[in-house]
């Protein structure tokens, strides 16, 4: 039996292949365009929002380098390259997901520590400690994807064929302290961290709002942090809510028979967990209106077949600056402070 032979139909291949086509091009001009943003306000960026443009690099990462394999491969109707390629793709999809959803975590806590104290001039985050998490994070990522290779868990296709990731039907026994191991340390205890980091910075707006004594200040202050928490909270709900289902179906196969799940039910939610490389910039472009001008801009200047030049029209003061000696103008600067920490 050939492993890496589709067992959909052919038609479903060509879907899947189309399906694919349109989620690398959305996620590579998305995360491309947070880049661009995030390089043109580099002289301005505090330290915290440098986990975002990190968020950004993974989820570019795995649109690149894997799905144009998946789509050719959807449209041969057969996995390309065989052994070598399935464990390539499946190390840099597991490299890339752990990597993002640590990622994730850690701006989860920094968010929180920086909540703490909305209004000192203090920097509370380093940009040594900042570029050491991002560091820590592919680090942390990497030893788990080679930890296959190395014997210890084992990468496979994929049981309706146009996929590879880690062979969890086959390591219902032998691998299942890796499956274990992978389930605790990299979804349910980061998943925990970033609700009890968001709800603790919840309750804490809600706070700094009661005993603001409705100072325009305070108040002002407030609402720009609801608005990124409710941008933060939604880019990891978007993350965990895609890999769930698929998270869910890989339990099955390794509790039960995995022969049982039909191929077309398998593919259901590894398809949904592809997506989440499309999500983060939509997020950006839907709840943030300085995000969402200058990416217009951009367009614009483009289409006009002048200079694609985003003006450096941002205002230098951000987020983690903002203090209780922002009196007159916090009111008229929300607008441009977003854009300090639509990335951050």
């Amino acid at each position: 039996m050939d492993i890496y032979a589709s067992t959909l139909s052919p038609a479903l291949d060509i879907g899947v292949g189309c399906y694919l086509l349109v989620l690398a091009v959305l996620s590579i001009v998305g995360n491309v365009l947070v880049l661009i943003m995030a390089f043109k306000r580099s002289s301005r960026m505090k330290p915290p929002e440098l986990l975002s443009v990190n968020l950004a690099v993974t989820d570019l990462g795995a649109a690149v380098t894997m799905y144009p394999l998946s789509v050719a491969s959807a449209w041969s109707h057969h996995w390309i390259g065989g052994d070598f390629t399935c464990d390539y793709y499946a190390l840099a999809g597991f490299f890339f997901g752990v990597a993002s959803i640590m990622n994730l975590t850690i701006l989860a806590i920094v968010r929180f520590v920086v909540s703490l104290n909305l209004q000192s001039h203090k920097e509370r985050i380093s940009w040594k400690k900042v570029k050491m998490l991002c560091m820590w994070c592919w680090l942390w990522a990497l030893i788990w994807a080679l930890l296959p290779l190395l014997g210890w868990g084992r990468y496979g296709p994929e049981p309706f064929g146009l996929s590879c990731s880690l062979a969890w039907g086959g390591m219902k026994h032998e691998g299942f302290s890796f499956i274990i191991s992978i389930f605790t340390a990299n979804l349910v205890v980061p998943s925990l961290i970033i609700v009890f980091c968001y709800f603790g910075i919840a309750i804490k707006l809600y706070f700094i709002y009661r005993k603001s004594n409705n100072t325009n200040q305070v108040q002002n202050i407030v609402k720009l942090h609801r608005r990124l928490l409710i941008i933060a909270v939604l880019i990891s709900v978007g993350f965990i809510g895609c890999w769930t289902p698929y998270s869910l179906v890989s339990l099955w196969s390794i509790i039960y028979d995995s022969s049982s799940i039909p191929p077309e039910v398998s593919l259901l939610p590894c398809m949904f967990a592809k997506s989440s490389t499309v999500y983060n910039p939509m997020i950006y472009y839907m709840f943030s209106k300085s995000f969402k001008s200058e990416v217009k801009q951009l367009w614009g200047r483009c289409l006009n077949f002048n200079s694609c030049h985003v003006a450096n029209t941002i205002n230098e003061m951000g987020i983690f600056m903002v203090s209780a000696d922002i009196r007159p103008k916090i009111a008229a600067q929300s607008e441009l402070l977003e854009q300090s920490v639509t990335l951050g």
